[in-house]
C-alpha cells in the first residue's frame, strides 16, 4: 500500500490530479480508473476522482494485482536500438498506434512487445503492459519499454524529475523570429475540443520545450526541441503556440499543416540512467525516410 500526506502546496487540487503529480509510475488516466474501482482512500472513505484534497489529508492507495493481458501477440518486424533483460529500447516507425484501444485492438505496438518479449511491466495495466511513456502515432523514434515493475518505476521517476533527455526533430511551417529560445507555458485539455490540448491560463501543467533553428527555407525550418517536461501533445501545443506548428499536424497546424501525410515529428534522441546497473544510456533513432525526404526541401543550413 502506498500512504501520502498532502502538504500544503497541494491544497485545493483534485485528487487524481494531486496523485499524478506524486505518483509518477501511473499514468492519470491508470489513477482514475484506480480510484473508481475502490483502490484507493481519502481519509479512510472512497472518493471520486474529481474530490479536493486538503492539508493533511491521508490518501491510500493499494496496488491491485496484476491483471492478465488481454491483448494477443502478433509479430512485427521491430526496429531495436537495445535489449536487456531490464528494458528495451527501440526505434518506433510513424503509423504505429501504441497500445489497444477503442478502434485499435490489433496490430498495435503491445502487440508486437507482446510476440517480442516473454516478461513486461504490469503497471500501465492490462492494457498498456511495458509502456512507460507514449509517442503520438504519427510520431516516429526512440521509446524506451519496461519489462519488469522495478525499471518501470525507475525510469517513470526519471521522466517525473526531468532527468531523461529526450530531444525531438521537427518540421515547421515559416521560420522562427529567434534562431533559438523556450517556450514555458502550462498545458491542459482543451475546454471545448476535447481531443485536443491548449495552453492553459489557468491550473494547467508546467510545460517548457527548448528549441532551436538547425535549417530554414522560405517556408519551413527544421528545429531541434528539446523536452524539459512530458506533457501530452507538448511539442505540438507549443510549437503552436509559437506561431509554427508542425507540418502534417491536422490536429494543430490547420492551413499551416501543408500536405504531407504525417505529423513531421521525430523523437530523435533518449537518455537516461539504467535502473539497474546505474550506467549512463543515450540512444538516437535514425530519421526515417520520408522525414529525410521532407528536409530536402529546405536547402543549407541556418
Amino acid at each position: 500500500m502506498i500512504a501520502l500526506q498532502v502538504a500544503r502546496e497541494h491544497a485545493g487540487s483534485r485528487l487524481d490530479r494531486f496523485l499524478a503529480s506524486e505518483l509518477a509510475a501511473f499514468s492519470r488516466a491508470r489513477l482514475q480508473t484506480l480510484i473508481r474501482e475502490g483502490f484507493v482512500l481519502l481519509n479512510g472513505k472512497p472518493p471520486r476522482p474529481r474530490d479536493v484534497v486538503r492539508t493533511g489529508d491521508l490518501v491510500e492507495l493499494t496496488e491491485p494485482a496484476i491483471e492478465k493481458i488481454d491483448a494477443e501477440p502478433e509479430e512485427m518486424a521491430l526496429e531495436v536500438l537495445f535489449e536487456d533483460d531490464d528494458l528495451l529500447v527501440l526505434n518506433k516507425p510513424a503509423g504505429l498506434v501504441m497500445h489497444p484501444g477503442a478502434g485499435h485492438q490489433q496490430h498495435t505496438l503491445v502487440n508486437a512487445l507482446l510476440a517480442h518479449c516473454r516478461n513486461l511491466s504490469g503497471i500501465g495495466g492490462r492494457e498498456r503492459p511495458g509502456i512507460v511513456h507514449r509517442l503520438d502515432k504519427e510520431t516516429s523514434g526512440c521509446l524506451v519499454v519496461a519489462k519488469n515493475d522495478s525499471t518501470h518505476r525507475d525510469l517513470a521517476k526519471q521522466f517525473a524529475a526531468r532527468t531523461m533527455g529526450k530531444i525531438y526533430l521537427a518540421l515547421v511551417a515559416g521560420i522562427p523570429r529567434k534562431s533559438a529560445g523556450t517556450v514555458d507555458a502550462a498545458i491542459a485539455r482543451h475546454p471545448v475540443q476535447r481531443q485536443r490540448m491548449s495552453i492553459a491560463r489557468r491550473q494547467g501543467r508546467p510545460a517548457l520545450t527548448e528549441y532551436r533553428v538547425l535549417r530554414a527555407g522560405a517556408d519551413m525550418s527544421l528545429l531541434e526541441c528539446t523536452l524539459h517536461s512530458g506533457r501530452t501533445h507538448q511539442i505540438r501545443v507549443h510549437l503552436h503556440h509559437l506561431g509554427h506548428p508542425v507540418l502534417g499536424d491536422k490536429l494543430y497546424g490547420g492551413k499551416r499543416a501543408g500536405t504531407f501525410p504525417r505529423q513531421m515529428l521525430h523523437a530523435w534522441k533518449l537518455a537516461f540512467t539504467h535502473p539497474r546497473t546505474g550506467t549512463a544510456m543515450a540512444f538516437e533513432a535514425p530519421v526515417p525516410p520520408d522525414f529525410a525526404e521532407a528536409m530536402q526541401l529546405i536547402p543549407g543550413n541556418a
